[in-house]
């Protein structure tokens, strides 16, 4: 049976009006224990003590009162009343005095009977903490302050006392920033409501930490008191509670590089990486223009890290090596090949922080959907941008939410990473639900620089803008049209034209209009992939009506592609249940070891795919991309034998 430490808790609610104590102190109550018992119980409640940071326990000013019922469920290990007592499960208590608890392992996070006991005493009281109340002097001058600070925005940022909650004292598990950072945003659009379902639980270190926002502090204390790899594995968490407390416990050294998996299309390379906070140089709201198409008619939001190749210092000069740039992109992962509209709006497919290549990005947009993009900085400081570089990996190995086209959108996404992330202020009643609304109130609330973009040209040549290749391949087109008589006009007309009616002008052509010819053909040939990958789709739908089996074998290859590509959106599957955050040294020798097995097995597959898929085509679109590909190589060697002739090296 599962093991539960706060399940419920005792007791009412009393407004002490006595005068504080000193300091916090732990009663035992020994009337019925043995004096090894109470040896064993005294070393615990002193442990929990010494794990305490000073100011919880100065400021915690009062007795607690612990004692050993034999009242408790027979599953559950402590509970703590609201004010200032403790009990723990007296059936622990044997184990505990004989020292057996020390070895005898638990189905829990914290391992043994003791370690799991001495965690108890640190959630409850933390339980108690986070509940304290005012004394009555205390509470005057509470709400004196908070009438001076009245009238900040939405009273975000307000203390908790003054947040409807007068009468506590240290508030934690109702401050914005815990709630932000806990995984209980708000919903954007609906200023100050937050969110009830908790996203961020894939590396968990105790499932319970969901339940509420009162058990996530609770169970987050235990680990930053008692595991030095806490500030490792969640350093959001663990530099808020550092300075929440003014303290923090002796805790392991961390790797300066934060891991990622690398979901480029490039199945050759080694997915894991990392990247160092310091090394990041800005960061841009990367916009992807608008286009006809339903998911896409608002544009796509997402983060670059404009990061500096090793050895460069931070600086402008960072900007020109783009093979160092990352994107975080928030996308709905489609477990199937289908993408539904109607799935999209509720909610059906999971939203995950993908990591990608700048260039494939660009390909991407600019190539194959003749999309703009533009990369515009954001006003971030220093200490804002490196949180947020650890905050998006955080969220990379712990998030998993569900896509909203039109509520938890990309832009919906990218803003509540940013409000985690830097804890700007002017992020927090900022309500924009589309892509491109959201960079124009970036802009107008001072925090993104749109200024970069007035230049168009040297937007271009200093990696602002991107532009769609659709105005190169028309400047093609129109080298191609000064040379050859052809009737059409405009470059998507020529496109338009089946392979064959394209293809007895190729001779024709001299060296510089080949030269354009080859790079319009080639821009054919990813057209026509773009629309049978969408053939492909609906075929692939209507599988089961199908009765001549041309399907199977590339549906299988198709299952088994998508079932080892979820690795490259949700990089924590390829690891244990044990680990939790970030992963650790040795986690990452795994990683590395499984990524790249998985990594190889998607290069296997994606070669067999390219062949089975064709079987899946109609033959009309099929014998098109035969023809893209046959002009493609006829063009080649036409140009190759104009360049040779030409008196030029053989290309």
């Amino acid at each position: 049976m599962k093991l539960l430490r706060a399940g419920w808790f005792g007791g009412l609610l009393t407004l002490l009006g006595t005068p504080a104590l000193a300091d916090l102190h732990l009663d035992l109550q020994t009337a019925d224990l043995t004096p090894q018992q109470v040896s064993a119980s005294q070393a615990l409640l002193d442990q929990a003590m010494a794990s305490l940071p000073p100011s919880f326990k100065q400021r915690l000013d009062r007795t607690v009162s612990v004692s050993w019922s034999d009242q408790m469920p027979p599953d559950a290990y402590g509970q703590a009343s609201l004010v200032s007592s403790l009990m723990l499960n007296r059936r622990l208590l044997p184990s505990l005095s004989d020292g057996t608890a020390t070895t005898e392992l638990t189905h829990r996070p914290h391992g043994t009977v003791r370690n799991e006991l001495l965690a108890t005493v640190v959630h409850e009281l933390t339980h108690i903490y986070d509940r304290a109340r005012l004394w009555p002097g205390e509470q005057h001058a509470v709400l004196t302050r908070c009438n001076r600070l009245q009238g900040t925005v939405g009273n975000i940022g307000l203390p908790g006392e003054c947040r409807g909650q007068a009468g506590r004292r240290f508030t934690l598990s109702d401050d914005p920033r815990l709630l932000d950072l806990a995984g209980w945003p708000q919903y954007v659009g609906r200023r100050g409501e937050r969110e009830q379902h908790n996203g961020q639980f894939v590396r968990s270190p105790d499932r319970y930490e969901l339940s509420s926002p009162k058990e996530y502090v609770a169970v987050n204390m235990e680990y930053f008191l008692l595991d030095p790899s806490y500030g490792c594995r969640r350093p959001a968490l663990n530099r808020y509670l550092t300075q929440h407390f003014g303290w923090s416990p002796p805790q392991d050294a961390c790797a300066k590089g934060l891991p990622f998996i690398n979901a480029g299309s490039d199945f050759a390379r080694q997915p894991l990486g990392e990247v160092d906070p310091e090394r990041v140089y800005e960061v841009d709201y990367l916009l992807a223009e608008a286009n006809q198409n339903l998911v896409s008619r608002w544009g796509h939001s997402m983060l670059r890290l404009v990061i500096c190749k090793p050895g460069r210092p931070r600086g402008p000069d960072c900007r020109l090596d783009l093979d160092q740039s990352l994107v975080l992109s928030y996308r709905a992962f489609v477990n199937d090949v289908q993408l539904s509209s109607w799935d999209g709006l509720v909610g059906v497919y999971p939203s995950r922080l993908f990591v990608l290549p700048l260039g494939q990005v660009i390909d991407e947009y600019t190539k194959t959907e003749l999309r703009s993009l533009a990369s515009v900085p954001l006003k971030l400081n220093r200490e804002e941008i490196e949180n947020l570089v650890r905050q998006a990996a955080e969220m990379h190995w712990s998030y998993d939410g569900n896509y909203w086209f039109l509520s938890n959108n990309c832009a919906v996404e990218s803003l509540k990473l940013l409000r985690s992330g830097t804890a700007n202020p002017k992020l927090n009643d900022l309500d924009s639900i589309m892509p491109n609304g959201l960079l124009a109130v970036l802009d107008g609330r001072g925090l993104a620089d749109t200024s970069v973009l007035d230049d168009p040209r040297e937007a271009l040549r200093l990696g602002y803008r991107f532009d769609s290749y659709r105005d190169r391949y028309q400047a093609m087109f129109d080298v191609l049209k000064k040379q050859l008589p052809v009737k059409q006009t405009k470059v998507e007309d020529w496109l338009a034209l089946d392979a064959e009616q394209r293809k007895p002008w190729f001779d024709q052509a001299d060296l510089r209009t080949s030269a354009a010819l080859l790079l319009l053909e080639q821009a054919g040939l990813r057209r026509q992939l773009l629309l049978a990958q969408d053939e492909v789709k609906q075929r692939y739908l209507n599988a089961a009506a199908l009765k001549d089996g041309s399907v199977d074998k590339a549906d299988a290859t198709l299952k088994q592609m998508l079932a080892n590509s979820g690795f490259l959106s949700r990089p924590a599957e390829l690891l244990d249940t044990t680990g939790y955050g970030l992963p650790q040294q040795a986690e990452r020798v795994h990683l590395e070891k499984v990524s790249s097995e998985r990594q190889a097995q998607l290069l296997r597959l994606s070669t067999n795919l390219d062949k089975e898929v064709r079987a899946l085509l109609e033959p009309s679109r099929a014998s098109q991309i035969a023809a893209v590909e046959a002009n493609v190589k006829h063009i080649g060697e036409h140009l190759r034998a104009l360049h040779k002739a030409a008196g030029g090296l053989q290309l």
